[in-house]
């Protein structure tokens, strides 16, 4: 399976030059999976809730989703995109699953990191794995990383492949997600954006260097801090479904649900 990533600074505000840019950029590839940043078209950096819904658009009439899906189409391939999504009157940070049949899967982020909590409704969809050619494909989004259980349930449910669009700015997740595919054995594409969102009411960095990680806590490819890239490899998704850790030792078969209940509880 080819799998990448594309790293860019979008623009905030210009959803169609986004758009544009990535239709550009993804034209001429040969993949079956890509993703894409968290927030990839609209921006991050919001002054409020109402900035982020004059930019929201509902999944079922989105101009951006259709232009994706037109790719998907031509080219056969799948990509995981941040989104950010308007559903009646709330407001998500969202991921999106889409490919030649449409859109598969919108996941909506849990774990809504500082201001993001002053202009995004908290994520109400569950954790979920969904098939693509015998592939088990699960999202999250960015600040998730922070949140083992985040993982371990989509490990749980059997995912191969751990897409995760991002707008990171801090400097932890990089090398923590080499953690969170050793200890749940799965594949994850971490997809950042780097440069600045520079608007009225301040300025935030992104830290680029989306990467690809291998189930045993292998980093396959770590990209630059400060520019674009394209970056596809061939890997095998089945390697993700071996949790044998050592002779005696598996990664699913060895957990002790029974003595986690304040995990839940709490």
């Amino acid at each position: 399976m080819r799998v990448g990533y594309f790293q860019f600074r979008p623009q905030f505000g210009q959803i169609a030059a986004n758009v544009e840019k990535v239709v550009k950029g993804l034209r001429n590839v040969a993949a079956d999976l890509i993703v894409l940043p968290e927030l990839a078209f609209s921006g991050y950096y919001f002054r409020n809730r109402e900035e982020v819904a004059s930019l929201a658009e509902p999944v079922d009439n989105s101009p951006t989703l259709q232009a994706l899906h037109a790719l998907c189409k031509g080219k056969g391939m799948y990509i995981v995109t941040g989104f950010a999504e308007q559903a009646g009157n709330k407001l998500y940070n969202s991921a999106v699953l889409l490919g030649p049949e449409g859109v598969l899967h919108v996941y909506r982020k849990l774990h809504l990191f500082n201001e993001e909590k002053r202009w995004f409704d908290p994520g109400d969809v569950p954790l979920t794995v969904t098939e693509i050619h015998g592939i088990r494909i699960g999202m999250m989004i960015c600040f998730d990383w922070i949140f083992p259980e985040t993982m371990r349930t989509l490990s749980v449910l059997g995912a191969d492949i751990i897409c995760h669009p991002s707008n990171l700015v801090l400097q932890y997740c990089q090398q923590t997600m080499l953690s969170r595919c050793l200890e749940n054995g799965v594949f994850a594409i971490t997809a950042n954006r780097f440069g600045a969102d520079k608007r009225p009411h301040g300025i935030i960095n992104f830290t680029g260097k989306s990467q690809i990680v291998a189930p045993r806590g292998e980093l396959l490819h770590r990209g630059p801090t400060r520019r674009t890239e394209l970056f596809i490899t061939e890997i095998d998704p089945t390697q993700a479904r071996n949790k044998q850790f050592t002779p005696l030792n598996h990664l699913m078969r060895d957990r002790r649900p029974e003595f986690y209940h304040p995990l839940c509880n709490s």
